[in-house]
């Protein structure tokens, strides 16, 4: 019997303890309990939303000091009790598993199951947990729920295994099959890098859909709330080699959102091979996301190697009508860690459903000592304001997985290095392109087409790499450079541009 089941007996039946009697079915009841239902329609969650935006805005419930004051260790000493699983007996093809409110999570969150139509709340209790017996004894009032993760048949039948969590502010992550957890997407960004305090609105309540047996999604309902904005969003999630959430965003500011990031992506990045030098560690690169992707509304491809800073950094792509963008992790395999395994990590692809018009892709870099931290955000910033008391509808799909759907069109570009030219002054680039048709095999019958927004770059040198049969193109950056110079160089052939456009910012030291 598990210790939390022990404390359980021992409270609805006292005398036993001393008898050393302690009957394990005696205390012991699985599932969770729901409330009476409610009608639900997604619109009604439309409704909430409209609602809280039109009054003035008031958090939710939070947990209790002794919740929120656990350490790290303790608060992964408690964990949900796998035989109290949402929709465990149901037959559906989704499964729940709930988080503790407490530590980091400091909002209780609203959960509710949704079948045949009904909406009915699911009560926080204490014993649907189990912990150690380290844990503290804390008031099962003074925490509630923090988010959940989803469950699905995604490599066996009748084997449920996570594919997916939301926990925390408006976050959520996702995964392939056979993938490990990395970077994560929000629902919404306000004020990210733009000169004043970030806000994180809150995904206050969410509404879990019961699937069918065969049902090869799931579907999630959440109502968003913070300070500046209230929101409704419906997730429907398909788990598979690539997992693709579906988002349908419904948003009403109670000010004129002028910060607004709509499909935000949250990543860590670390070192590579271009800022190898000051990290002393046995691993050749640590990060979850190593470049930037978008293909614009002009059919460009572009590839934006990520940095960890000296100070923050926030770059602007300006475009219309934007096919795609994404956080990718393109070095895959050969990991040195292989309990962070970070060459197994999903890349995040946001493809925009309907027009987006025009506005920017925006990429946040901060600096960082540490791999715990996040320090890479990624999202669309429309140029128009979000206007307050009106309703602005946002989709798009996120695609988790090894690529981005389209990629291969054209080369890509699969690893850059950098460092200091040792003959000459200067500063290298050295950029890999893979293998592709398009590119050929000849380097003489490429052009490079290369430019420096300071400084001036010595001739480019383009040659076929032996160890990957794809070609390298080498970069000299001379000096004098101004505190930044922005660099850009892509691979022509026959007048068609044949690989990927490589875009990088070069801060001075």
């Amino acid at each position: 019997m598990t210790a939390l089941s022990r404390r359980s007996a021992l409270a609805l039946f006292p005398g036993l303890a001393a008898m050393g009697l302690v009957p394990a079915a005696a205390s012991e009841r699985f599932g969770v309990t729901l409330e009476p239902g409610t009608a639900f329609d997604p619109a009604m969650v439309a409704e909430m939303a409209r609602r809280l935006a039109a009054a003035p805005y008031a958090p939710p419930p939070q947990v209790s000091a002794g919740w929120t004051d656990l350490s790290y260790d303790q608060y992964r000493s408690i964990w949900f009790d796998t035989r109290n699983t949402l929709y465990r007996s149901t037959g559906s093809a989704v499964q729940a598993e709930f988080f503790p409110a407490g530590l980091f999570f400091p909002a209780k969150i609203a959960l509710n199951a949704v079948t045949g139509g009904q909406s009915r709340a699911i009560r926080f209790e204490r014993r649907l947990f189990d912990a150690t017996d380290s844990f503290p004894d804390l008031p099962e009032d003074g925490t509630g729920f923090s988010g959940f993760r989803l469950l699905g048949q995604t490599e066996r039948p009748g084997i449920f295994q996570e594919y997916a969590a939301f926990q925390g502010a408006s976050y959520f992550r996702a995964i392939a099959r056979g993938q490990t957890y990395g970077l994560s997407a929000r629902g919404l960004a306000v004020d990210t890098a733009a000169g004043v305090p970030e806000e994180f609105p809150l995904f206050r309540a969410f509404w879990i859909e019961e699937a069918a047996p065969d049902a090869p999604h799931a579907v999630v309902h959440a109502l968003l709330d913070g300070p500046s904005v209230a929101g409704a969003f419906r997730f429907v999630l398909t788990p598979g080699d690539t997992t693709v959430t579906e988002v349908e965003a419904r948003l009403y500011p109670r000010r004129d959102l002028t910060g607004a990031g709509i499909a935000p992506g949250t990543s860590m990045f670390l070192f590579n091979g271009l800022n190898r030098a000051g990290f002393d560690d046995f691993r050749d690169a640590v990060h979850d996301s190593d470049g930037l992707l978008m293909r614009n509304g002009a059919g460009e491809v572009l590839w934006r190697p990520l940095t960890n800073p000296g100070t923050p950094q926030t770059s602007a792509f300006l475009d219309t009508s934007p096919k795609g963008f994404g956080l990718m992790q393109r070095a895959r395999g050969g990991d040195a860690d292989l309990v962070a395994r970070y060459g197994n990590r999903p890349s995040l692809w946001v493809e925009p459903v309907g027009d987006w018009g025009r506005g920017q892709v925006r990429l946040v870099e901060l600096p960082t000592d540490k791999e715990i931290n996040d320090n890479i955000v990624a999202f669309w910033h429309p140029e128009a304001p979000l206007a307050a008391g009106r309703e602005h509808r946002f989709a798009w799909r996120l695609h988790w997985g090894a690529d981005a759907p389209g990629e291969g069109d054209v080369a890509r570009v699969t690893a850059t290095r950098g460092g200091a030219r040792v003959f000459e002054d200067g500063r290298i680039f050295a950029i890999d392109f893979e293998a592709h048709p398009a590119l050929g095999t000849d380097p003489a019958a490429v052009e490079v087409r290369a430019f420096a927004s300071t400084g001036s770059l010595a001739p480019p040198l383009l040659q076929v790499n032996p160890a990957t049969g794809g070609m390298r193109l080498d970069l000299t950056l001379r000096p004098p450079v101004a505190d930044v110079a922005e660099l850009r160089a892509e691979l022509w052939r026959g007048g068609q541009r044949v690989s990927e456009v490589w875009l990088f910012r070069r801060s001075a030291p």
